[in-house]
């Protein structure tokens, strides 16, 4: 399993417009084969930090979903980022 987990940063002016842009890409990646969870959402603390979080059954199906990453304009929009990838061996109980 691979978890991706981080935050982008964005101008807090900019953050729920930027959200609404992702909406589509959120479906597509819900309706993916080898998507577990797809999460993109507004930080309740920070205006401008967006929490990331992806979990997908495989490499293969994170990749075969990735294709030529995100549009101009939310690459454009991102002030800062800190997104890392997870290869996770082992799952239990919280």
């Amino acid at each position: 399993m691979i978890i991706i987990s981080g935050r982008l940063v964005v101008d807090p002016d900019d953050r729920d417009a930027y959200l609404q842009g992702c909406a589509g890409v959120v479906e597509q990646a819900r309706a993916a084969s080898g998507c577990l969870d797809f999460v993109l959402g507004a930080d309740l603390v920070d205006a401008g930090r967006i929490n990331v979080y992806e979990r997908w059954e495989s490499e293969e199906a994170l990749e075969a979903f990735r294709g030529s990453g995100p549009e101009e304009e939310q690459t454009v929009a991102i002030r800062d980022a800190e997104v890392l990838r997870y290869h996770v061996s082992g799952v239990g109980p919280a």
